[in-house]
């Protein structure tokens, strides 16, 4: 009997998620800063990525998936297995983690790649990665890219999801019918209601020819 409550405790253990120390192996990677390793679902520690479904804006005015990118870059580092080693969980039961791959810290290669941003809010281990790489206009800063923080936001306020590369916002208000462009200043306050007639736009152009104008404009 003794033996196989041994077993039994043995098999639990192994089959519960890490709360603290080290994991390693080949991940899957959720999102640019998100990923499954060993059924322990780990949050890269002091850095924030784009939204999975997250675009950004160029300097030309073109936007691209941002988000998508992120979560191909995290592909690319991890792709031949990390390490991931933290002490903590988050409110989800993610393992906080600093990750590496052939000895390289990839939660600093994310941000220095223009990936990713430095999360301050909980750390300022990245900033001077985050400085280079938008020195360099590297990825996130080579235009306009919103706080991934500020679209989680936008989620639970119940905006609903923009179809990838469509984050024009279509606002009506007494100034009129006006549109914001991601990265600017009231983007992130402004909340779309289809009931409203408000909407999103994958362009400039469709937005002024539906009848909307830039706001600030």
């Amino acid at each position: 009997m003794l033996r196989m409550f041994r077993i039994c405790f043995l098999w639990l253990m192994l089959a519960l998620p890490a709360v603290g120390g080290s994991v390693s192996g080949a991940p899957r990677v959720v999102d640019g800063d998100t990923l499954v390793l060993q059924n322990t679902r780990v949050r890269l520690f002091g850095i924030d990525a784009p939204e999975a479904r997250q675009t950004c804006k160029r300097a030309s005015g073109q936007l691209w998936a941002c988000g998508k990118a992120a979560t191909l870059q995290l592909q690319k580092l991890a792709s031949h297995g990390v390490r991931c080693t933290g002490q903590e969980t988050d409110r989800y039961g993610r393992l906080i983690a600093v990750c590496r791959a052939d000895g390289r810290d990839i939660n600093a290669q994310m941000v220095a790649r223009g990936a990713a941003f430095a999360y301050r809010k909980y750390s300022r281990d990245y900033v001077g990665q985050e400085t280079q790489a938008k020195r360099a206009a590297l990825g996130i800063w080579q235009g306009a890219a919103e706080q991934p923080a500020d679209v989680r936001a936008q989620g639970r306020a119940g905006d609903p999801p923009p179809k990838l590369g469509c984050a024009i916002k279509g606002n009506i208000s007494a100034r009129g019918h006006l549109y914001h462009l991601p990265g600017t200043r009231a983007y992130a306050a402004t909340r779309i209601n289809p009931k409203r007639g408000e909407r999103w736009f994958c362009s400039e152009a469709a937005a002024r020819a539906a009848g909307w104008r830039r706001a600030g404009g």
